[in-house]
């Protein structure tokens, strides 16, 4: 297998579900990680060139460049002899993927709030935009609370993209406590964050 390139920040929930499928696959080694710094307001050159949206994460293999997250991760996995984070047929795959998409809605969601009252100027800013967004992000938390059974096991890819989406939310929103109104949900993640590749991609503190 060529050797790859991930451009990515330790910062970004995208490129971390990347990194912990990269732990998980045991492919950490054939990836040459290259840390870029870019916002939507400052793009990344290095970045455009394998991606034209300019988001992290994109890889680059030899002839091809892959983005985003979920291609990355699907590519990813295809590639190893062990367990399929991907599941391969029935009902499983679709929970997985559900599961993945709920994780990225959230973090899609969550994204916004964040540039929203981060990025854009302060009397520019739309409250309702960002409440619309939040309340998104609340709907996803008790979809996952009321599920949280069928998170238990193995790490799959959609259990993956829940884990960086909470991380997420602890990350940009220390003061969002969404673990008293979703104390179920809360105990999954906690036994989820000792997991060596979850724990391993922690964004960085401050």
């Amino acid at each position: 297998m060529a050797k790859m390139k991930l451009y990515y920040s330790p910062a970004s929930p995208y490129a971390r579900k990347v990194r912990v499928v990269a732990l998980e696959t045991g492919l950490e080694k054939k990836i040459d990680m290259v840390n870029v710094a870019l916002s939507p307001v400052a793009p990344n050159a290095d970045v455009d060139r394998h991606n034209p949206i300019g988001k992290i994460p994109a890889l680059s293999v030899k002839g091809l460049d892959l983005f985003d997250s979920p291609v990355i991760c699907e590519y990813l996995d295809s590639h190893h002899k062990g367990r399929k984070l991907f599941p391969r047929k029935g009902r499983e795959r679709w929970v997985a993927l559900r599961q993945q998409a709920m994780g990225d809605g959230l973090l899609d969601a969550a994204l916004l709030v964040r540039y929203e009252g981060f990025l854009r100027p302060e009397d520019k800013r739309w409250t309702e935009w960002s409440k619309g967004q939040m309340k998104k992000i609340e709907g996803v938390l008790a979809q996952l609370e009321a599920e949280a059974k069928a998170l238990k096991g193995k790490l799959t890819i959609g259990t993956i993209a829940i884990a960086c989406a909470l991380g997420y939310l602890d990350f940009r929103f220390p003061g969002f406590d969404w673990r008293s109104r979703h104390p179920r949900l809360a105990k999954w993640f906690a036994a989820a964050s000792k997991t060596p590749a979850i724990k391993a991609t922690a964004p960085p503190p401050g």
